[in-house]
């Protein structure tokens, strides 16, 4: 498993089907996510539908990253279309259990920094996580992300505990 080659590209709309399968499984494997073992609440076409917005879209990003060309991760930047938050994009990275540990996740946000910084729209990146998840954090805080506040309930698990999230965020210049 050590010796894989990955590669990082823009999602397309055709990468739907492929990605709702991976997303279930993604969420079946954590519960790190919102999201759980029924995946994206999208149908296929809905979901090719908005992955071709994003193409087109300035301040939104979607990236796949691929081995043997089969989904293992996937990372976001979200962001809306009002120019006064225009500048904010909520990030998202998933990855398949399978490629935990890798380098997957750093070199996910290293795109969508990079990214970032080429914009010239988004001037923020925020995102929001659990506070038992160790592993992420490490990697938002080896980026720079700063914890900017905690969220109380923010999670509640199958076993109706609440768990809370940091709330963090890194600004572009």
């Amino acid at each position: 498993m050590e010796n894989v080659e990955v590669k990082i590209r823009p999602t397309q709309p055709s990468d739907a089907a492929q990605l709702l399968q991976v997303m279930r499984q993604i969420g079946s494997e954590t519960d790190f996510l919102i999201m759980d073992e029924n995946g994206l609440s999208l149908t296929e076409e809905q979901l090719s539908m908005q992955l071709a917005a994003f193409f087109k879209s300035p301040n939104n990003l979607s990236l796949v990253a691929l081995v043997d060309d089969e989904i293992i991760g996937i990372a976001s930047v979200l962001a809306e279309e009002n120019p006064r938050v225009a500048h904010i994009g909520e990030v998202g990275i998933s990855i398949l259990k399978e490629f935990w540990g890798m380098g997957l996740g750093a070199a996910l946000m290293e795109e969508i920094i990079l990214w970032a910084e080429s914009s010239g729209i988004i001037r923020r990146l925020e995102l929001t996580v659990q506070t038992r998840n160790q592993r992420a954090l490490h990697l938002y805080q080896k980026f720079g992300f700063i914890i900017e506040g905690e969220i109380k309930r923010s999670f509640l698990t199958p076993q109706n505990e609440f768990i809370p999230a940091y709330l963090m965020a890194l600004l572009i210049d």
